[in-house]
């Protein structure tokens, strides 16, 4: 399924020759040992990768989110899967748009060189989820410094992060106009921070992917770590938010296609009854449906990409391309792993892990209703039902 007129084909090939270096017995390891793949993250920030999304004058390679797509859909469509690393590419949005020119020159030279990781943002909590607007995590200015308290759950990769992006409230609920407003973004330098008010609780849960709550008492982070205006981080977030929600429905894209590749390949071998199974249309027909969706959402992916990197609101298309490829990935998981039969639940067919994998993402970042929600709600303007 090659398409000779992929303007992107040169970093597909770059990254396949990289993720070949890796093969699924690498993943498989890690995944049993709950382990993170630090020598595969580094190998992608050696060859330039994670730093993308960061502009030349900084020592990236000033690429589009498109091209970042592309990176985390290969490394997904190769067998492994970017959810270990995708957390720089779409916390670099804010920093990027957001950010001081002393910020920027500070910051992203050295994520550019891997001697710092931004892999992190810590947005949700315990009882607020997606209603963001609520979160009770405050940061309270003292001189130079803020002072934050509370707490927020299900931050990823903060033990294989350098710094992490954080929302927290800077003035009361009450006493804003728009519950939106009076919430602010911070970078937290977390080799300060762990232990000196910040306390960091792993969650186990039924993938490789580290997770964490995370306990504010008391961290002092300094005023300078302010990203753009106080108040205002709920604005500034939603870019993050976006290019999260598109990467990862570029991801599911390259889930969608190693189950589609990984299943055709298995049905042609496979003989019952004197006959290949694949010849049965029972078989066929859910093979070929996921096919479609997955072209689809691949489709709706660039739409929310090309917005995105021209700076017009993408928040519909970031949401509908979310929706539409975290779908196509988890019936063409289901294929995949309803016609591998028996075999598909043994770990050296790979099949079940990257069932659990794409499972996630009808769940998060932003579950499917929400987005159903959102499209209701700001596309076709009806009544806010919450």
């Amino acid at each position: 399924m090659q398409n000779a007129n992929d303007a992107y084909q040169d970093i597909r090939d770059a990254v396949r020759d990289l993720c070949d270096q890796y093969p699924a017995e690498y993943f498989r390891k890690l995944d049993m040992e709950r382990a993170y793949p630090d020598a595969f993250v580094d190998a992608l920030t050696k060859a330039g990768w994670m730093a993308a999304l960061i502009p030349q004058e900084y020592g990236g390679s000033g690429l589009g989110l498109t091209e970042a797509s592309v990176i985390m859909e290969e490394i997904n469509r190769c067998g492994g899967n970017s959810g270990a690393c995708h957390g720089q590419m779409y916390n670099m949005g804010t920093l990027l748009r957001h950010g001081s020119e002393e910020q920027k020159r500070l910051y992203l030279p050295k994520i550019a060189a891997g001697e710092l990781r931004l892999q992190s943002m810590g947005v949700t909590e315990p009882s607020t989820g997606t209603d963001t607007t609520k979160i009770k995590t405050t940061a309270v200015k003292q001189g130079d410094r803020y002072v934050v308290n509370g707490q927020k759950v299900w931050i990823s990769r903060i033990q294989h992060s350098d710094l992490m992006i954080l929302l927290a409230r800077t003035t009361p609920l009450a006493e804003v106009k728009k519950k939106s407003e009076g919430m602010s973004i911070f970078i937290v330098d977390l080799r300060d921070a762990i232990g000196k008010g910040l306390t960091v609780r792993p969650i186990p849960n039924m993938v490789n992917h580290e997770t964490n709550e995370l306990f504010f008492d008391n961290l002092e982070i300094p005023a300078e770590n302010l990203i753009g205006e106080e108040g205002k981080g709920f604005r500034y977030i939603l870019d993050g938010l976006n290019a999260e929600r598109t990467l990862i429905a570029a991801e599911c894209i390259g889930d969608g296609y190693w189950f589609i590749d990984k299943v055709s390949a298995y049905v042609k071998e496979r003989i019952v009854f004197g006959r290949p199974i694949g010849q049965n249309q029972g078989v066929q027909f859910p093979i070929a449906e996921s096919y479609i969706e997955v072209e689809a959402a691949n489709l709706m992916r660039y739409e929310a990409c090309r917005l995105y990197d021209a700076h017009q609101p993408c928040g519909a298309q970031a949401n509908m391309a979310k929706y539409l490829a975290a779908k196509a990935s988890w019936e063409a998981a289901n294929a995949c792993i309803q016609f591998h039969g028996g075999f598909g639940f043994a770990c050296e067919y790979d099949v079940e892990r990257k069932f659990r994998e794409t499972r996630l993402y009808q769940v998060a970042p932003i579950s499917t209703n929400l987005i159903l929600s959102h499209v209701a709600e700001h596309v076709l303007g009806l009544p806010r039902s919450f």
